[in-house]
């Protein structure tokens, strides 16, 4: 159970999601500056988010600050990426060994 607290966060955040989604509606939001449970933009902030600057739970982006990150340049408790500041963290893969 330890080990898969991170796999139930993830289904429960989706799960929020999608009834949010259904009973509050606008969830979604794109744009320069986004800024809602789903956004993507330059500027992005929300649950999951996706852009150049992006802050959320889950985000995407060359400059990002969340809990799970994937970017170039990453602030998370779990991130992958090039430079990071993590907790638990994995370099990307640039050269393939042979």
């Amino acid at each position: 159970m330890k080990k898969h607290w991170i796999l139930f966060t993830a289904v429960l955040l989706v799960i929020v999601g999608i009834v949010l989604h259904f009973t509050v509606r606008d969830m979604f939001s794109f744009g320069d500056s986004a800024m809602n449970f789903f956004a993507a933009g330059n500027f992005s902030a929300g649950i999951f988010s996706a852009g150049i600057f992006s802050v959320g739970v889950f985000s995407i982006g060359i400059f990002s600050i969340g809990v799970f990150s994937i970017s170039v340049f990453n602030i998370a408790l779990y991130a992958i990426g090039i430079f990071m500041i993590a907790y638990k963290k994995k370099m990307a893969k640039l050269v393939e060994t042979v």
